[in-house]
């Protein structure tokens, strides 16, 4: 594939065109399918049709603990879309799967929805990833509404994404914003994939849908715990060991009851407790947060993870500072290591320019994380060879290493100044 320099194409909706509002699916919202007979005609149905399918799902992310799909949208050419409620068909979902399993599938960031589809055993054969495909294609808004009103010319209702899915029944408008969200998808999938060949990236795009959807499903994080949002204020061990112990008592509540665990006890609840450190139930229940009904109701939990906190021995308490098991921030590296810092600045400039000659962002071409460790620590041999197989190690996909590889050599070979 030729790595030169793309122009943007120009597109056939100009973003300056009035886009027509679409607030309803051009043939109605379908039905949910919640019963056997309806999936069985539903599949009929899809399977009567043609091309890949458009597959959208909606969760209840901060409702529920579980990352489970409650609804699942489907759409093929000569088919229309439909709707299925996962929840009340069980193991009966299987039935959808034996048919679109292995097949062709369109979502947008589909690395979204991909895990709570494999929950139901749903799981594409090939990938276009519409966000992906905009991001490649040099798009400055990758939202699905920001690519159908740039190429299509629709402007989407939006407005229900972030909403509680696992209410029954779901209401009318929410059912339509649901389907909306494939209406278009196939249409649009089409107009990207001509994109990336006028840009000359449609490889590039297909080896990156393909990563996308191999990708293994993340590991669990060590220490969980330390991404509770405000963290950063606590200081001692102690202290540290009191949020941690808060956070494990929600998490399970939180899974117990399929509760988000923001919505058992908010993470600023946990590290005013942690700083205050109150001495008894009745002290706590003083803490602001700790004043509601809810909080009330727990407060034997709350403090006894305190308690449980207090009791440890100096050899028990988490170290203040995070585990790494990568390098340092890089604004500690001109300290530490200035010929590390020399080398990702020579890194990052020449991915940048390289990244504004294609037309697309940085890090998509290259992953940051990638770069930050090979400059910290650089393969033994710095040929061009070993470069690229330490980019190969690290992840990077075939055109990446193609892009990067030299790029990465040349910044390897950097010296602070006046050394």
């Amino acid at each position: 594939m030729d790595s030169g320099s793309p122009a943007l194409s120009s597109d056939p909706a100009s973003p300056a065109a009035e886009p027509v509002p679409l607030t309803r699916p051009a043939e109605g919202v379908p039905p949910v399918v919640e019963t056997l007979p309806a999936l069985r005609a539903a599949v009929a149905r899809l399977a009567a049709g043609h091309g890949p399918y458009a597959v959208d799902t909606e969760r209840a992310s901060g409702y529920r603990y579980s990352q489970r799909a409650y609804l699942v949208q489907l759409r093929r050419e000569g088919a229309g879309s439909v709707l299925v409620d996962p929840i009340p068909l069980g193991q009966d979902i299987a039935l959808l799967g034996e048919l679109i399993n292995g097949a062709d599938w369109v979502l947008h960031a589909a690395s979204q929805d991909l895990p709570c589809l494999a929950e139901l055993d749903l799981r594409p054969g090939g990938l276009f990833d519409t966000e992906l495909a905009g991001r490649l294609c040099g798009f400055e808004r990758v939202a699905l509404g920001a690519l159908v009103e740039r190429l299509l010319g629709y402007r989407l209702e939006k407005g229900h994404g972030a909403a509680d899915w696992s209410r029954r029944p779901l209401p009318e408008e929410w059912l339509s914003y649901a389907a909306l969200d494939v209406e278009l998808l196939i249409e649009l999938r089409n107009r990207l994939e001509k994109e990336l060949v006028a840009q000359d990236k449609l490889e590039w795009a297909l080896e990156e849908f393909e990563a996308v959807r191999t990708a293994p499903a993340p590991g669990p994080r060590a220490e969980p715990w330390r991404r509770t949002s405000g963290i950063h204020k606590l200081r001692s061990p102690r202290q540290y060991a009191a949020a941690r112990a808060l956070w494990q008592a929600r998490d399970a509540l939180a899974r117990q009851r399929d509760i988000a665990p923001g919505r058992v006890l908010p993470d600023a609840a946990i590290v005013e407790a942690a700083l205050n450190d109150p001495p008894g139930e009745r002290e706590l229940l003083g803490l602001p947060v700790f004043r509601g009904r809810a909080q009330r109701r727990q407060v034997d939990v709350w403090a006894g993870a305190l308690r449980e906190a207090r009791g440890l021995s100096k050899a028990e308490l988490p170290d203040p500072s995070p585990p790494h098991d990568g390098p340092p921030p890089p604004n500690r590296w001109a300290e530490r290591d200035p010929a590390a810092a020399a080398r990702l600045q020579a890194a990052r400039a020449a991915l940048t320019e390289r990244a504004k000659e294609l037309r697309m962002p940085v890090e998509n071409m290259l992953q940051p994380e990638l770069v930050r460790r090979l400059c910290w620590q650089p393969p033994e041999d710095l040929g061009e060879e070993a470069v690229r197989e330490a980019l190969a190690r690290g992840g990077a996909r075939n055109w990446q290493i193609g892009l990067t590889a030299g790029l990465v050599t040349t910044a390897l070979q950097a010296r602070p100044e006046g050394s």
